[in-house]
């Protein structure tokens, strides 16, 4: 019992996941990432959209706002190491 409550406490480290064919570039995603991990890149998709990207050194809180967020449903957080 004891084991199983400590591997709760332990932090988890989250990831956001792009879906650049799905992305409209409208960048909701990065305004409502509490942490400020997300930012508007320079590239462009296929469809000639710029889609978001994750800054270097940003560690995502996996509060999952971008997924919520998102009218297209292009974005999602995924827990890193599963």
């Amino acid at each position: 019992m004891f084991w199983r409550n400590i591997c709760l406490l332990m932090p988890r480290k989250y990831a956001p996941r792009i879906l650049e064919s799905g992305c409209k570039g409208c960048g909701i995603c990065a305004h409502f990432c509490t942490g400020g991990v997300l930012e508007m890149s320079g590239e462009f998709t296929q469809k000639g959209y710029h889609p978001p990207r994750t800054k270097k050194g940003a560690e995502c809180k996996g509060c999952r706002n971008c997924e919520l967020m998102c009218p297209d449903l292009a974005i999602f957080v995924e827990e890193e190491g599963k």
